[in-house]
């Protein structure tokens, strides 16, 4: 397993180096090591364009693209390796230790349900707690390191992303937020931004999320996901063309990578009645990383039956094990840690997830995957160009 890196070589400590950059204040973790001297401290704009489920060994299988031509070098994700988790460190500069998100489904116990993070509903059924306000949003509100920049500050989403309760809680409140429809207009909006006319500095964070669409739909290394990645690179290109003399750093980046799975190597909680008795809640965080929340009296059982049963193709961790490991981040810690990560988590091995299903949900199956601590999952480029 890969644990990710909070001490110099991760997303958190890319994000301390903008931070830096940018004056936004003393940060509680390192920036990069070693600084890859990327011209942000001088830039007039800095663009962090931020690829969901671009990883850095799918990048190296792509050795022509002009992606893998401006590649500085790879960096960590977070744990898990997920993009709640992930976006939540890159906007707030926090490992997940810090801000308290952990996964795609958490236990919210100020809910009292187990919860969908991005949509932010409930795990079954179509409803969005937005609609309990206002404390319910207060749950959101995660403070964005861009707050604290010295500069004007720009986030740029899908028009269906940009006004969701998630996207509300980490813009923060001082960014422009825009909207955008496919490549080209994202790619348009970026070169508008950056051409505006006026001394301010400005830093820009984008979000691309098709990549990893395409990836969970089809593979990793399927023909859409490649066709995706050409368009994407065609992007990249055309944006540094247009960013020309204006005095502009763009980045990119990812969230996290993924890995394949097949229905053959994935481990259903209703063909393990035993097990499924011994919990006290519906499996939380990811398929490749779950949190067990055990009913009192059945730690000895589970730790027996996990080890006879699932022992060949699935490790269990104590949870508090791993926070004190580092794999979720050094201290500070969000107050309501704990009580996100459950008791125990089953880790599948490579290309291995862990589902179960409630009333109402259908078996939803994936092909890529993300959220464990295998290499393609963990590690992503940084990409920088200064045209």
């Amino acid at each position: 397993m890969d644990k990710p890196s909070y001490e110099g070589s991760g997303l958190v400590n890319l994000m301390a180096s903008l931070g830096r950059a940018f004056a936004a204040g003393s940060s509680h973790y390192p920036a990069l090591d070693p600084d890859p001297d990327l011209g942000l401290e001088d830039a007039r704009t800095v663009i962090l364009w931020i690829i969901d489920g671009l990883g850095d060994h799918f990048l190296a299988r792509q050795p022509a693209s002009t992606l893998a031509r401006d590649r500085v070098r790879g960096l960590t994700s977070v744990f898990p390796a997920t993009t709640s988790a992930a976006l939540t460190s890159i906007s707030t500069g926090r490992p997940p230790r810090g801000h308290g998100v952990t996964g795609w489904f958490m236990y919210v116990h100020e809910l009292g349900a187990v919860t969908a993070w991005l949509p932010f509903g409930p795990r079954v059924g179509k409803g969005q707690w937005s609609g309990i306000e206002p404390e319910s949003a207060e749950l959101l509100q995660r403070d964005p390191i861009w707050d604290r920049f010295e500069a004007e500050t720009h986030v740029v989403q899908p028009s269906w992303l940009v006004d969701t309760p998630y996207s509300r809680g980490v813009t923060g409140r001082y960014a422009r937020r825009h909207g955008y429809q496919g490549l080209d207009e994202l790619r348009e909006v970026l070169v508008r931004i950056a051409r505006e006319p006026g001394r301010q500095r400005r830093f820009v964070y984008a979000y691309w999320p098709d990549l990893d669409t395409l990836s969970h739909q089809h593979g990793v290394d399927s023909a859409p996901v490649r066709d995706q990645f050409r368009s994407i690179d065609i992007a990249w290109q055309r944006l540094l063309d247009g960013v020309q003399g204006t005095d502009t750093v763009v980045l990119a980046t990812a969230d996290h990578g993924l890995i394949d799975t097949a229905p053959e190597r994935t481990l259903y909680l209703e063909d393990h009645p035993e097990l499924a008795e011994m919990l006290a809640l519906p499996l939380c965080g990811e398929p490749r990383a779950a949190y067990c929340y055990l009913r009192p009296g059945t730690e000895t059982d589970f730790q027996l039956y996990c080890r006879e049963r699932l022992g060949a193709v699935c490790q269990v961790a104590r949870a508090e094990e791993l926070l004190a490991a580092g794999w979720f981040g050094p201290m500070p810690e969000h107050p309501r840690l704990r009580r996100r990560i459950g008791d125990w988590v089953l880790l599948p091995a490579d290309g291995w997830v862990i589902k179960d299903r409630l009333v109402g949900e259908g078996r939803f199956a994936q092909v890529g995957v993300h959220g464990g601590a295998s290499a393609s999952e963990q590690w992503v480029p940084l990409i920088a160009a200064r045209p």
